[in-house]
């Protein structure tokens, strides 16, 4: 199982991120990193997406959700009925983002995996044969920020994209029809960015950088949807 996992993720990542450090970023590894995750995210686009736009459905139909659960408190099997018709009727699967959330894991362990060995001969015999072997790979980014270290720079900027993506995807619910689960909602905005507070310090910035890119990448890809579901509203307001 190890050996298929390097197969297919984390050498084509290694090969990638050695590819786009030489001949696209010019050895800069930050920005290396940074167009290997928008290239993996943009590759995943389809999945992000349906998840994403999964989420943002269900916290719209919130009031009908809150409605029902209200109506049929005292019959489980009707709520059930009635909560999978509002699910079919609006085209909803709130089981979505279980697929965003176990899509991420391997993605990050991957990532995770490349740096956990440094850059040398060793590292480089899982080159393909039409990649180059270079002669030194600098750990920096802007020359500035160790990768292999933890950077509080890093983390401060991931907690914040974080914050704003959670934002942007808290649900747009009027405010007498606000209950239980919207004002959960409102806490969960702390949660993500609590969770890389506590996560990122332990690793090397290299994670924080990907995790920070792809939380922008994921803040474009809430307000696409949010316009498509909300229309010209004002998302993230209460």
């Amino acid at each position: 199982m190890r050996t298929l996992f390097n197969t297919l993720l984390v050498e084509p990542f290694l090969n990638a991120l050695v590819f786009i450090y030489e001949y696209i970023t010019f050895e800069d590894l930050g920005f290396a990193i940074i167009v290997l995750t928008i290239i993996i995210r943009f590759i995943l686009y389809p999945l992000f997406y349906k998840s994403i736009k999964s989420q943002a459905m269900v916290q719209k139909i919130q009031p009908q959700i809150t409605e029902i659960q209200k109506k049929y408190k005292t019959d489980k099997e009707k709520q059930a009925q009635e909560l999978m018709r509002v699910y079919k009727e609006n085209n909803v699967n709130p089981f979505a983002s279980i697929g965003y959330i176990f899509a991420q894991l391997p993605i990050l362990w991957a990532v995770y995996a490349v740096f956990l060995k440094p850059f040398n001969e060793e590292t480089f015999i899982s080159l393909y044969s039409f990649i180059p072997q270079p002669e030194h790979i600098s750990s920096t980014f802007l020359q500035l920020i160790d990768l292999t270290k933890p950077n509080i720079i890093i983390v401060g900027v991931a907690v914040i994209v974080q914050y704003i993506h959670a934002r942007l995807s808290l649900p747009r619910i009027k405010q007498q029809a606000q209950g239980q689960a919207a004002k959960m909602a409102k806490y969960m905005v702390y949660a993500g960015p609590i969770i890389a507070l506590i996560i990122l310090p332990n690793f090397s910035a290299a994670i924080g950088l990907y995790w920070a890119t792809s939380s922008v990448f994921t803040i474009f890809q809430q307000i696409i949807i949010n316009k498509q579901i909300y229309g010209t509203e004002t998302t993230g307001k209460n």
